[in-house]
């Protein structure tokens, strides 16, 4: 079942990235993730968008949404680079970095979402490293460097449940497309014989773990 029109319109509204044919996968995906009844996580949060829809997969499952983000914006959201945003820099005198943490909270309270998300604002290995809680989804799609994305799959895959689902954003097997950090974990984590690929969305790609050796 998709989003009612209006989490789709909110999801539409918010600012971010991921159009709606792959948000529609990822909610698809977290529906189905949800009836293991465990969080529901995201690596990557930037302004909430595609929180959204893990949000409101998890308030029809009765779990939570998990969001772990730095909020400081990744590599390619910096000053002159391609997706930068000058709306989301904090002006504070003495301070003019990224913050997309406000526009985030913003976006769940127009969503009226708030009360189904737990936003963990940190670095994801750090908080991966002290996270104790088996999970239902890890949706990867923070940083984009082989050292972030690697990172990020490490560090969480090993929390996902039996019969959880992994899915990660802009995988791309062309380099025409974009960067290949992302394609290298997916390929990663089919070649460790731990995961079964579900679906494939253009480039949001859904494992399920099915297996150990991650």
């Amino acid at each position: 079942m998709p989003p009612k029109p209006d989490i789709l319109a909110a999801f539409e509204a918010a600012k971010g990235f991921m159009p709606v044919d792959e948000g529609l996968a990822l909610h698809a995906a977290a529906r189905e993730a949800g009836r293991l009844g465990l969080p529901l996580l995201e690596v990557g949060t930037y302004c909430g968008r595609s929180t959204i829809l893990l949000a409101d997969a998890a308030r029809e499952s009765g779990t939570v949404a998990v969001t772990v983000d730095h909020h400081r914006g990744s590599e390619e959201q910096q000053p002159g680079w391609e997706y930068h945003d000058p709306s989301v820099v904090d002006e504070t005198p003495g301070v003019g970095r990224m913050d997309t943490l406000p526009t985030f909270r913003r976006t769940l309270y127009r969503a009226g979402l708030e009360e189904h998300v737990v936003a963990v604002v940190g670095r994801s290995p750090q908080v991966a490293k002290v996270w104790g809680t088996p999970v239902g989804l890890v949706f990867i799609d923070g940083g984009h460097t082989d050292e972030h994305a690697t990172a990020d799959y490490e560090g969480w895959a090993p929390h996902l449940a039996p019969e959880g689902l992994l899915v990660i954003h802009d995988v791309f097997p062309d380099p025409a497309d974009g960067g290949q950090a992302p394609y290298r974990v997916y390929r990663r984590a089919l070649a460790s014989g731990a995961f079964t690929e579900v679906s494939v969305t253009r480039s949001l790609r859904v494992l399920r773990r099915t297996g150990l050796g991650i």
